[in-house]
């Protein structure tokens, strides 16, 4: 069970970084499509909180503490923070699409974590959220395609 709380820590301190990641987006974006990325990242990032309110919380439901600062999330996480400047919006898509590709790999890790441990809950809860980021990277791989 350690290393399976281990393991949702480093996933919830992904989330934390990639929160602030496309918040930074939506505040720095610019290009033809402003509109519609500035209102997507922001879909994003609300989605990304309520999933690192769920995480937190769930790891607390198996006994575990989660990490609860920035030094924590970034010692822990793989997502690369975003700069503090503008950025295009095609840069974005290509930067968010393996944030969630890296993001899909872990959850799917915990899953088969949690199954080998009889942890179906945990494991129920990664099936939403790679439903969730498979999807999204459809989505975003259709919209950078030419």
């Amino acid at each position: 069970m350690e290393e399976l709380i281990k393991n949702l820590n480093v996933f919830l301190s992904d989330l934390n970084v990639f929160y602030r990641k496309l918040q930074n987006y939506h505040w720095n974006v610019y290009g033809k499509d402003f509109f519609v990325v500035h209102e997507k990242l922001e879909e994003y990032y609300d989605e990304i909180n309520e999933q690192v309110d769920e995480i937190a919380e769930h790891i607390l439901m198996l006994g575990g503490i989660p990490l609860g600062t920035m030094q924590d999330y970034l010692n822990n996480t793989c997502i690369v923070e975003a700069k503090n400047e503008r950025i295009k919006d095609c840069e974005i898509y290509n930067n968010i699409i393996k944030d969630y590709e890296t993001l899909n790999k872990k959850v799917i890790q915990i899953k088969e974590e949690a199954d080998s441990k009889k942890q179906y809950a945990t494991s129920s809860l990664m099936d939403n959220y790679i439903s969730s980021y498979i999807k999204h990277l459809w989505m975003l791989n259709k919209t950078i395609e030419k």
